[in-house]
C-alpha cells in the first residue's frame, strides 16, 4: 500500500479496522511523520528550510507563501492539502489520517487541533476508527486553542474564535464561537 491508495481507500470507505492493512500503513506513516516533525521542531529553521521540510512531510512542494512557526505535530502527514499563502502558528496538532484541506490564505492560530478520526464506541471494536475529512475554505482564520472535529467543512472567509470546538459545518462569511461552536455573527464581505 502507498499513500495514494491509502487516501483513496479511506475516502471511499471511511473506516479503518484495527489491525488491518490500512491501520498498519497508518502507523508506519505516523513514524515517518514523527521523524520529519522532529527535524522541524528541533532548533532554529529558516522559512525556506521549514517550507522544504513541510513539503517533505506532506509529499508535494508547498508554495513560497507558506509560513510556519514551529513546533507542529502531525499524526500522518500524507493526507494534507495545503493551499497558497497558508500560515500555521506554533503548537498545532493535525490528525490528518482522514484528510485535511487548508484553502488559500488560511491562518491557523496557536495550538489549534484538527482531528479527522473517531474511535468506535463499542469496546470490542474500539481499535477501529471512522475517518472524515476536514475542509477549511479560502481565507479561513482559526483562533488559538480551537478544535475542529472530523467531517467539518468551514466556508470561505469564516472565522473560528479562540477556544471554540467546531463539531458542525460553518457557513462562509460567518464567525463561530463557543463549545459547541455556534454562529455569533456574519462578516460583511
Amino acid at each position: 500500500m502507498d499513500a495514494e491508495e491509502y487516501r483513496r481507500t479511506v475516502a471511499r470507505e471511511g473506516h479503518i479496522a484495527g489491525g488491518s492493512e490500512l491501520h498498519e500503513f497508518m502507523h508506519a506513516a505516523a513514524g515517518e511523520a514523527q521523524r520529519v516533525t522532529a527535524r522541524i521542531n528541533c532548533g532554529f529553521r529558516t522559512a525556506e528550510e521549514l517550507r522544504r521540510l513541510m513539503s517533505e512531510l506532506v509529499g508535494y512542494e508547498l508554495d513560497e507563501g507558506f509560513r510556519l512557526f514551529p513546533p507542529i505535530y502531525f499524526d500522518f502527514g500524507k493526507n494534507m492539502a495545503i493551499g497558497r499563502n497558508v500560515f500555521i502558528n506554533s503548537g498545532c496538532c493535525f490528525q490528518d489520517q482522514g484528510g485535511i484541506e487548508l484553502g488559500d490564505g488560511c491562518m491557523i492560530g496557536h495550538q489549534v487541533v484538527i482531528a479527522t478520526l473517531n474511535h468506535d464506541l463499542a469496546p470490542e471494536r474500539r481499535a477501529g476508527m471512522r475517518a472524515a475529512k476536514v475542509t477549511l475554505g479560502k481565507n479561513v482564520w482559526v483562533g488559538a486553542h480551537a478544535t475542529v472535529l472530523p467531517g467539518v467543512t468551514v466556508g470561505d472567509n469564516a472565522v473560528i474564535a479562540a477556544g471554540a470546538v467546531v463539531a458542525k459545518d460553518v457557513p462562509a462569511n460567518a464567525v463561530v464561537a463557543g463549545v459547541p461552536a455556534k454562529v455569533i455573527r456574519k462578516i460583511n464581505a
